[in-house]
């Protein structure tokens, strides 16, 4: 592949892993909180984002189009990426790896989540409601998959934040590397907490 094509297809791949998708993910963690006070607030909260104005045009071009190419252009890096260079702490190898394994996971989880929400929406077999995510967490295996889930998520956003802070050049000394570690971990933290208090509410 030519090198000035893909440094811009790494970089779109970057910004768009934080703008929309990280944005669309928080967003999507806060509205399934809504579950943790009660039924009524979260089917009011998925009703509302149901019925934005231009919401197939928002699906499309603000959600799946950008998810779709952050995701397959992620497993062409996952599967020919090298290891990270030298002058990163082991520490920052592992979360390097980490963020490969947890991508190709996420494209599985994503593709299954989406197929029994949105696509069954879709086709008439069920509502976005609170009983629908009631019935598919009441599985202890699928429970275990979606907490996985989101801790993927949650992990591959806040790590990619840190990536993405370095690749564009905000991050460029050690010590700014550093302190946004600390900011990286506190999102990580903060949005697997508030996932995973939605899924224990629906259960």
């Amino acid at each position: 592949m030519d090198n000035n094509r893909e440094f811009l297809m790494r970089r779109l791949h970057s910004l768009l892993g934080v703008i929309p998708i990280g944005l669309f993910l928080t967003q999507h963690l806060i509205v399934n909180h809504f579950a943790t006070q009660g039924v009524e607030a979260f089917n009011q909260a998925a009703h509302f984002m149901a019925n934005l104005p231009f919401v197939i045009f928002l699906e499309i071009f603000v959600i799946y189009l950008p998810l779709m190419y952050h995701a397959f252009y992620g497993l062409y890096i996952a599967f020919t990426a090298k290891n990270n260079p030298g002058h990163y702490s082991y520490m920052r190898n592992i979360l390097f790896v980490a963020q490969r394994y947890t991508g190709i996971f996420l494209v599985v989880f994503i593709a299954w989540h989406v197929f029994e929400t949105r696509f069954q929406v879709a086709i008439g077999a069920a509502e976005a409601d609170f009983n629908m995510m009631e019935n598919i967490l009441s599985n202890p295996f699928m429970f275990a998959f979606y907490v996985l889930g989101v801790l993927s998520a949650t992990f591959h956003l806040a790590n990619g934040l840190w990536s993405f802070f370095v690749t564009w050049g905000i991050t460029v000394s050690e010590k700014a590397q550093r302190y946004s570690t600390y900011f990286t971990l506190l999102v990580f933290i903060v949005l697997s907490i508030i996932g995973i208090r939605a899924l224990f509410a629906f259960v």
